[in-house]
This record gives structure tokens, sequence and C-alpha cells, in this order.
């Protein structure tokens, strides 16, 4: 019997838009550690208007169908911020971007990303990086390691098998983002300690938790320090004031002043450490959706949060400092006094570090020092169009 044609359209409507995002919660069902998120969020993710990404963006969405069902879906898109950034940062002019890619099988992935490649050249792109789902903030990269285990907050899951669709498609690693998995109930090993306490007979240092009810001073002082910090950084696009505005509004709700630190060197400002709660956890329990009752659930975790895990999404240090001992010896004071708290004040157990470049020296050093390991892992493909 003939296999049915594959048909690609662009998404025209809020019914298709619709169709698009309940795909997902479709093909990701069977997958017991596939995280559904909630609905609202996912449509706003692609729709004009509410996610300021589309502000510097064009982004096309497509549908596949096979004998009239949807079997299918990615979108295609061309940041123009990070198409402004320099080349040897990954990105640069002429770079465009597919992600969000969901296929029943690998005929019908190799026609949507073929599509997206098509429409990538059109608007006149020479270079394809992904998947970026859509920003390189939000879930880049495919699954690679670690299928065994749910992603934590703000983290992707794809399936094995895309992994085998896009490099049959011609791709190449481009770049590879780790994640690191730590046991937070034991203590750091003696020499970091010593780092620790040396650090705080320095009077020069002062860590401190942040102070919610200055919440916009506080998420700017971050923000600053972040787009210095990561400046140079593969990859790298920097935040709009309305990106800040709209990650601000997304995370205050999850926010624990004692889990976030700023550290002060001579009064001022100059390295963060941001830690979450992971809001995965009770989402996989209400199935992405609020109601009847997942409201009230997801409330009650958002009052009192408990469970196993905290992830670390961003953390940054001046790069001033970024060549001298102070920088490690201020992660390691930030992400002890962290520790500590995540265990006293929550119960929290695991903590999971990243996304980390794998060339990061830096970072990488800081994840082994403190026992931590390679729990996941996210490739960034890339290809000549």
């Amino acid at each position: 019997m003939a296999q049915a044609e594959i048909i690609i359209t662009p998404v025209g409507n809020k019914a298709e838009l619709g169709a698009f995002v309940d795909l997902a919660y479709r093909l990701g069902r069977s997958d017991p550690n596939w995280v559904p998120p909630l609905r609202s969020e996912a449509m706003e993710l692609v729709t004009r208007g509410k996610n300021p990404f589309f502000d510097h963006a064009d982004v096309q969405f497509f549908l596949a169908r096979r004998a009239g069902a949807v079997a299918g879906r990615i979108s295609a898109h061309i940041d123009h911020l990070a198409a402004a950034m320099d080349p040897a940062q990954g990105m640069g002019p002429g770079c465009g971007n597919w992600g969000l890619l969901e296929a029943e099988d690998e005929a019908v992935a190799r026609a949507l990303i073929a599509r997206a490649e098509d429409w990538l050249r059109e608007q006149g792109m020479k270079r394809v990086l992904a998947p970026l789902s859509m920003s390189v903030w939000e879930e880049p990269g495919q699954l690679t390691k670690g299928f065994d285990h749910p992603p934590t907050v703000m983290m992707g899951h794809q399936p094995e098998r895309y992994q085998h669709y896009i490099e049959a498609m011609a791709y190449t690693p481009a770049k590879l983002l780790r994640t690191y998995d730590l046991d937070i109930t034991k203590p750091f090993p003696p020499l970091i300690q010593r780092i620790v306490e040396s650090g705080l007979r320095n009077e020069k240092i002062r860590i401190r938790k942040v102070d919610k009810s200055k919440f916009d001073a506080e998420a700017a002082i971050i923000l600053h320090i972040l787009n210095d910090a990561w400046s140079d950084n593969w990859g790298f696009v920097p935040f709009t004031d309305r990106e800040i505005g709209y990650a601000g509004k997304k995370f205050k709700p999850i926010v624990r002043e004692d889990l976030i630190m700023i550290a002060e060197y001579d009064g001022a400002p100059v390295a963060f450490m941001m830690t979450l709660p992971d809001l995965n956890e009770p989402l996989k329990a209400v199935n992405g959706k609020l109601f009847p009752f997942g409201w009230a659930k997801l409330l009650w975790w958002l009052n009192r949060p408990r469970g196993k895990t905290i992830r670390v999404p961003l953390m940054g240090v001046l790069k001033k400092y970024q060549s001298s001992r102070l920088a490690s010896q201020l992660a390691f004071m930030m992400i002890e006094d962290i520790r500590n708290s995540a265990v006293r004040n929550y119960g929290f157990t695991r903590g999971e570090i990243g996304w980390i470049l794998d060339d990061n020296q830096g970072m990488v050093a800081i994840a082994d020092a403190i026992g931590s390991a390679v729990n996941k892992e996210y490739t960034i493909y890339e290809k000549a169009l």
C-alpha cells in the first residue's frame, strides 16, 4: 500500500497555531520523561504580541499533514539580534535557525526540516544553526545524552530518534551544551571549603541574597552582570528591555530570596547565581492543565516549594574579574550558601547546573571541583544552506 503524501503548509490562523501546540502533547504522551508544559505557556511562546522574541525575529511555523491529519511541525526563524553578532560567537549575518520540531516519523521530519531550510534560503540565509526553540535563551539544542530522566525547569526533552533524523540530513555538531548533576546533601571537598572560608574572612567580599521587595532593581543588577559576563560567549544574544520584563514576570512566582545570590566586592555587585526550584516536578503532576484541579496543586507548590531538585540556570562574574582567582572563589561561596539554604529550608537533595558550554573551561572546572557529573548533553547542529 502506497504511503500517503506528506503536505507541508505554513501556519495561517489561530486554529492551526493551536494544532501546532497540541501536537507536542499527543506525541510526547508516550514518553515517561517528557514534561508537558502548561498549555497557556506553550501558546504564549508561539504568539506574536505576547512573546517579545518576535520583536526582533522573523518567524514562520509549518505543519505537516498526511492523509489530512497533522503529523508534524517545525518553526523557522531569523533572530536579527543574533544576526548582528560577531560570527565568531556562533551566529552572525546570514545565519538562521529552526526549532520546535515534532514528527511522527523520519519521513515527516525530513520533509519539515527541508521546508524550514527552503524558507531560510528564501530569506537570504546561508547557514543554519538548529534546533533552537526558539531563542538561545529558551530551549537550545537536541538532547543527545540523558534520555532516561526528565529535564529540569527551562530545559528541553526530545526523543532520541530526532537526533538520528537531524544527523541523517548532513547536520554536524556546532556546539555541545551540558548540564551537571550534584548531590547537594554532601559537603564540598576540603579544598573548596578552605576557599570558601578564606572568602568569608575577606572584608571586601559580601555574599547576599536578593531582596524580592526590590525585584526590579535586583533584576536590573543581575541582567547588567549577565550581559557583561556572557557578552563574549558563544551564542550570546543580548536581552532587550521587553525580554527582561517578560523574564521577570515568568520567574517571579518561583523566585526564592535565599536561592539567588549576589556577590559584592568592595561594595559593588560583581557576580550573581540564580537557582530555581524545579517547576517541572509539579508540572508533570498536572499534565499541562490548570483545570479543574491543576491550578490548586501548582499554587500550593509555589507557596511551599518542596521536591528533589533545584537548578542553576544562570550565573555570571563581571568580565574584568573572570581571569582572577576571585571569580572561582565567589562562585564557590555562592554555591555553598545556596546549597545550605536549599537543603535546610526546602529539603532539596539534588542540584543541576547548566547548561554549560563544553569548552567553557572556567565553569567546567568549577563543576568538576564540587564533585558534579554530566547528566545531560544537548547538541546544536549546523549546516550550510
